[in-house]
């Protein structure tokens, strides 16, 4: 007799109640490793998001900063436009 076989022939055998322990715990042991499955698959959807986002970042243009004469000239300048001295 296989496992199935001998789970049948147990479930015949239980009360109503009981039977509906059974189906519970059922539902909760294929819940359990249903949400095993889809913690170590990772989800398509975000990792074609993740991908997409990676591939715009990296087509960035980025622009070199300023010389740091012209940033103290604009900090200067920006004193100077609120009233404040240095």
């Amino acid at each position: 007799m296989t496992i199935r076989e001998t789970a049948i022939a147990k479930l015949q055998q239980l009360s109503e109640p009981l039977l509906q322990e059974v189906t519970d715990f059922i539902d909760f042991v294929i819940h359990k490793h249903q949400v095993k499955i889809a913690d170590t698959q990772p989800d398509e959807t975000l990792v074609e998001k993740w991908s997409q986002w990676f591939e715009a970042v990296d087509s960035l243009e980025v622009s070199p900063p300023e010389a740091v004469s012209n940033y103290q000239q604009l900090l200067l300048n920006k004193y100077r436009q609120q009233g404040l001295e240095l």
